[in-house]
C-alpha cells in the first residue's frame, strides 16, 4: 500500500489541487468541483483509461456492486480524459451510483502521473494508467495503487478506508 508514484507521489505527500467537472452520483448532470470542496473526508480518486471498455467497466461495475459497503465512507470519483458526455453515458448504462470526473485537459492525470506511454500489439501511445489514490481527510496521500486489476479494485479501496478507520 505505500507504493510511489511515477509522479513521485507517495504516502503522505500532499494530495495535487484540482478543479473538474463533475457528473452522476450527487453532481447530476454536472457541476464543478474541486480538492479543496473535499476536505473532512477522505477521497478516492481512481483514474482509467476509457469509458464503456472492458476493463474500465469490469472495474466501474466493481465498485457499482460494493457500493452498499463503500458509500458514504469517502468521497469516490472515477477520472479519464473522456467528456462529461461520455461520461453520462457510461454512468447511465451500467448505473454507476458514484461521479465521474471528466479531464480533457489532462490536467488532473498529469499532476497525479497517471498519463504515460502505453504499448497494445506493438504500438505505443499515451493513455491513463489504472491507478488509484485515496488521500486522508486532511488532503494527505493515504494509499496508491498502480496497475490496478479491474476486479480486484473494489476490494483494494474498501480495505485502504478501512485502515483510514472509515
Amino acid at each position: 500500500m505505500n507504493q510511489q508514484s511515477d509522479s513521485g507521489l507517495s504516502v503522505g505527500d500532499a494530495a495535487p489541487a484540482f478543479k473538474a467537472t463533475a457528473v452522476g452520483g450527487n453532481y447530476g448532470a454536472g457541476r464543478e468541483v474541486s480538492l479543496a470542496d473535499l476536505r473532512g473526508k477522505p477521497v478516492v480518486l481512481y483514474f482509467y483509461p476509457k469509458d464503456d471498455t472492458p476493463g474500465c467497466t469490469v472495474q466501474a461495475c466493481g465498485l457499482r456492486d460494493s457500493w452498499g459497503n463503500l458509500e458514504g465512507r469517502a468521497h469516490i470519483f472515477g477520472i479519464s480524459v473522456d467528456s462529461a458526455v461520455s461520461h453520462q453515458k457510461f454512468i447511465d448504462k451500467f448505473q454507476l451510483p458514484f461521479p465521474l470526473l471528466s479531464d480533457p485537459e489532462k490536467q488532473i492525470v498529469h499532476a497525479y502521473g497517471v498519463w504515460v506511454e502505453k504499448s497494445m500489439y506493438g504500438k505505443k501511445y499515451m493513455g491513463a494508467e489504472r491507478s488509484t489514490f485515496v488521500i486522508d481527510g486532511a488532503g494527505q496521500i493515504a494509499a496508491v495503487f498502480r496497475k490496478v486489476k479491474p476486479d480486484a479494485h473494489a476490494g483494494l479501496v474498501h480495505d485502504a478506508l478501512k485502515q483510514l478507520g472509515v
